[in-house]
């Protein structure tokens, strides 16, 4: 359970998911979904054969997934919850940090959209491990 404060664990974990209402709800050592496409569409024009034009499109976004070790911290699957009946779209930041430097980005209407929880290993070998995905309708530099 949340004990209502937010420490950065001593790890890897570069990540950090902040959410305004929530403030930080936690650090992860990996994500995916930072990325953005044009779509392209190409137009034959008549009687020249000699190329294609290409046009820019709408941008489209992937869902941003973000894992980390497993913790006491709750307030992840809280808000996933919070979202079970009724979407809370929240435009939220991720911070990647590494030594001095740092990045933003703001995602704009994201609510999770999936929680996947740590699995059983009869060898012991892993590291216990939560993921979440998150759907948004865009992503800019913060």
């Amino acid at each position: 359970m949340s004990n209502g404060r937010h420490k950065q664990p001593i790890s890897a974990d570069r990540f950090v998911l902040s959410i305004p209402g929530i403030d930080t709800i936690g650090y992860f050592a990996h994500c995916s979904g930072l990325e953005m496409t044009v779509e392209v569409y190409q137009y034959h024009e008549g009687g020249n054969n000699d190329f294609v034009h290409h046009l820019p499109g709408r941008v489209t976004y992937p869902n941003l997934v973000l894992s980390r070790g497993l913790t006491n911290e709750d307030a992840l699957i809280r808000w996933f919850n919070a979202t079970q009946v009724k979407a809370e779209l929240r435009d939220i930041t991720l911070t990647f940090k590494t030594g001095g430097a740092e990045r933003k980005w703001t995602f704009a209407d994201a609510f999770p959209v999936r929680w996947t929880g740590p699995t059983a290993d009869m060898n012991g070998a892993g590291i216990a491990t939560e993921m979440l995905e998150i759907a948004h309708s865009g992503m800019k530099p913060a």
